[in-house]
């Protein structure tokens, strides 16, 4: 039975969009238990006592290039987060092939770039955490956000799928479908829509991102090794198992 490594010896983590938000706090989280922490980030600036590479996850040559420093500084990556992610939201009638394609580009495509990228040197390992960051919206659905959640949903089917494929060589790969979580993203919505969210969700209360970074330290944890292909929610009971 392989395992990836006992819980008291420093794993090399990497964050993607470590520089804001729900991945700047993963990173923290990694960071304080003392694990080495890589962001990848295309602006801003990552947390302190990580280590930032600028990448762009469109472009394969530098998602190959922001790895190959991080294997050089922290050595082989044992954690993966592919939190990087945007959105372009309109309605269907006017959201153009160009606004579907950049979306899907870096949600779904740009995972699936990085995901490649690391599993080579996890196959070797004999292990590794993937997680991969969704969206309630994935599953649940949105007005205004077909391009958003069909990438978002794509992930299910990639974690679900690498686990198929990679399962046997003690890497997992899972999910966490954030719903709405208090960040200076979703502090632009007007409050009429933010009381309609609020409204919708039966803990009633916006997420903290440190919620977020809960449930990705635990399905990363060395002692997750039997939990894999999974959907883990953080959404306040809004999505509700779909």
């Amino acid at each position: 039975m392989s395992e990836q490594h006992s819980s008291d010896q420093p794993r090399t983590v990497v964050v993607t969009g470590a520089n804001r938000g729900i991945g700047y706090a993963i990173a923290q989280r990694f960071a304080a238990a003392g694990e080495k922490v890589a962001g990848i980030h295309r602006s801003g600036e990552v947390p302190p006592g990580v280590l930032g590479v600028r990448a762009d996850i469109t472009d394969t040559d530098s998602v190959d290039s922001a790895f190959t420093t991080i294997e050089a500084e922290l050595g082989p990556v044992q954690v993966l987060v592919a939190n990087a992610g945007m959105n372009r939201d309109m309605l269907l009638l006017r959201m153009s092939e160009e606004d579907f394609a950049d979306v899907v580009d870096v949600n779904l495509t740009g995972t699936f770039r990085c995901v490649k990228r690391v599993s080579k040197g996890m196959i070797r390992q004999r292990g590794g955490r993937i997680v991969l960051i969704s969206s309630v919206v994935g599953l649940y659905g949105s007005p205004g956000q077909i391009n958003y959640s069909s990438a978002k949903a794509g992930l299910v089917g990639m974690a679900r799928s690498i686990t198929r494929e990679l399962g046997a060589r003690g890497i997992t790969a899972n999910v966490v479908a954030p719903g709405f979580i208090d960040t200076a993203m979703t502090a632009e919505l007007p409050e009429q829509t933010q009381a309609k969210y609020l409204e919708a969700i039966p803990a009633a209360r916006f997420g903290a991102v440190e919620d977020v970074a809960t449930a990705v330290e635990f399905l990363a944890a060395p002692q997750s090794g039997y939990i894999s292909g999974a959907v883990l929610p953080v959404d306040g009971g809004l999505g509700m198992g779909h």
